[in-house]
């Protein structure tokens, strides 16, 4: 396809044939799921594993990790010694899942523990001194920071003066400088060997969880009391590892396939609650975790009360659970209708050409635009522009900014970089997210600092927005059975895209806007044979408004082809990503 109506370059993605074949002869797989395994350059040896992610198999030795066994220690010691732990966490989904994972953990134990959620606008991203303060009054003296406390140098140096101690846990890109703190757990810390630098907060804490076991274990602590089962939990550390965006390659690929069978018994009585809310009637997957639970659980930190996802993740009571999920639901729909908005002014922006959108890194600002939706609206600017995105909120001369990147530019690191230059008061993140704080009169210096430094690496590609397939297939080969064998290959997300196949010479039967933007359709081809397909949050981009306008006209579509189950009826329907007319181009 020379050109599509969303500007993209359909390619097929590179694989190996006599690698395909060889997979479908030794393990009897389909064509096309050995085709999908040969791309992801899954090898004859790996296939089992891949297949069937086990723990058992992927999970590292917690020790492996730097300051592992430092934070190991001091925390049994608090548990043998009957002391309390707090715990700070961020307000994001990843924050609360480490948290609610520790509360859990202590909980089961019998050890004192409070948490701590900050407020985005009053308190900020990070520690803050006084919340320190007010947990190790709490706990006598512990603190457990998670999903943050990497670069909080002068915060934790006051706590240190102040006589507390604190354990980090967190995952977001280090500086050659530690904080002072008592261990620093984590695998992108500029010291760490450890090949396991794709962990999420959450499976950080679950590794140092697992370490912490087995230390009570070697000790005795467990001869007259039950250990915890930590499998039990899983499904918080799938949820936080999904929403937060990182690769679901080796032990991330594990956590999140168990996890999924966690979930699925619905046994979190806060997960069952928020998921009776939303009217989720179908299995859980990576898609559920990630576009229906994880963003009610993030609009209490983004729009509501920081606190409300963590105190869901933990509650035991089914009628305080049902509560606070009509909450979180409640702040969702907010969070929507704030964020269309705060897009729209974007977009507008962009496409007059007041902003730079032909650049290799869009860097935009606003006064106003509410801080918990900005990281959400570069997101969607990511997808739309297929550069990395970051939206900066101005109050006065001051900004708060979060961005969102693509596969290859590694935004935390150059955000970091940008604040050792002095171009931001303050910055940190991983490879594919990070926030910031930068003046009104710096925004223009960061997106020229940004600009030059992967302008080399988007040039090479000429801006091309290319979409890469796993193959084409027709319609009536579309059927439950090779989608159950496509399943073998998930969970599907970052660093294991979902499959994507085109489907050649179609037409589109009727069309119509539901929901939020969304345009369904119903596809059919020279065989009559039928397809329903959505294209999500498209009715006012190139793709809904050739869907709508293109009844009866032959068209290619590329899209990925799910079982959809509905008031308990189960169907296959296609996710569609963009569309081209059979001519050959728009």
């Amino acid at each position: 396809m020379s050109r599509s109506v969303c500007g993209r370059f359909w390619c097929l993605r590179p694989r190996d044939d006599r690698l395909s074949l060889a997979l479908g002869q030794r393990y009897g797989l389909s064509d096309t799921v050995a085709g999908v395994l040969a791309a992801r350059r899954v090898g004859i040896d790996e296939a089992p594993f891949f297949l069937d992610p086990k723990l058992s198999h992927a999970l590292p030795d917690p020790s492996l990790l730097l300051d592992m066994d430092r934070a190991v220690e001091r925390l049994a010691r608090a548990v043998v010694e009957g002391m309390g732990v707090g715990v700070f966490a961020d307000y994001d989904v990843d924050g609360a899942t480490s948290a609610a994972l520790l509360v859990r953990y202590f909980r089961a134990l019998g050890v004192p523990v409070s948490c701590h959620i900050p407020d985005r606008l009053e308190e900020g991203y990070g520690p803050n001194p006084e919340a320190l303060r007010n947990l190790a009054a709490k706990s006598g003296g512990l603190v457990v920071t998670v999903d943050c406390g990497t670069t909080a140098h002068e915060t934790l140096a006051a706590a240190r003066a102040d006589g507390i101690e604190v354990v980090v846990i967190d995952h977001h890109a280090g500086e050659a400088q530690l904080p002072p703190a008592v261990a620093v757990v984590n695998p992108n810390r500029i010291d760490e060997t450890s090949a396991h630098r794709q962990l999420a907060a959450v499976g950080v804490t679950f590794l140092v969880l697992v370490g912490l076991n087995r230390r009570l274990r070697q000790i005795g602590h467990f001869a007259s009391r039950p250990e915890p089962d930590l499998k039990q939990w899983l499904d918080l550390v799938a949820l936080g590892t999904v929403c937060d965006v990182v690769p679901l390659v080796g032990v991330n690929r594990a956590l999140v396939a168990q996890g999924l069978k966690v979930c699925a018994m619905r046994r979190n009585l806060g997960l069952r609650a928020l998921a009776d809310v939303s009217r989720m009637t179908e299995e859980p997957s990576c898609y559920t975790l990630g576009f229906v639970l994880g963003p009610r659980i993030n609009a209490g930190g983004r729009v509501g009360k920081a606190n409300l996802g963590m105190r869901l993740l933990v509650s035991e009571d089914e009628r305080e659970a049902r509560e606070i999920a009509l909450q979180l639901d409640a702040f969702n729909r907010d969070r929507q209708m704030i964020e269309a908005q705060v897009l729209e002014e974007c977009c507008r922006r962009l496409e007059d050409g007041a902003d730079a959108a032909a650049g290799p890194v869009i860097v935009i600002g606003g006064d106003g635009w509410h801080p918990g939706v900005i990281g959400i609206v570069a997101s969607r600017l990511r997808e739309r522009f297929n550069r990395p995105a970051l939206v900066v909120s101005l109050d006065g001369d001051e900004g708060v900014g979060s961005g969102r990147s693509v596969a290859g530019i590694d935004l935390g690191s150059l955000i970091l970089a940008a604040r050792q230059s002095g171009l931001l008061n303050r910055g940190g993140g991983h490879a594919m997210a990070a926030g910031f704080s930068v003046t009104r009169g710096g925004i223009d210096g960061l997106r020229e600092f940004l600009s030059s430094r992967v302008a080399a690496r988007l040039l090479s590609a000429g801006f091309r927005a290319d979409l890469e397939v796993d193959g084409a297939i027709r319609i009536a080969g579309i059927t439950e059975e090779v989608l159950a064998g496509l399943d073998r290959v998930g969970p599907f997300g970052a660093g294991n895209a979902e499959p994507v196949f085109a489907i050649p010479d179609v037409r589109v039967q009727w069309a119509e806007v539901v929901g939020e933007r969304h345009v369904r359709c119903m596809l059919t081809d020279a065989a009559g044979a039928r397809l329903e397909a959505v294209a999500f949050r498209a009715a006012e981009n190139g793709l809904g408004t050739f869907l709508l306008g293109a009844r009866d006209v032959v068209c290619h579509v590329v899209g990925r082809p799910r079982v959809k189950t509905w008031r308990g009826v189960r169907s296959i329907q296609l996710h569609i990503d963009d569309a081209a007319p059979a001519w050959g181009g728009t």
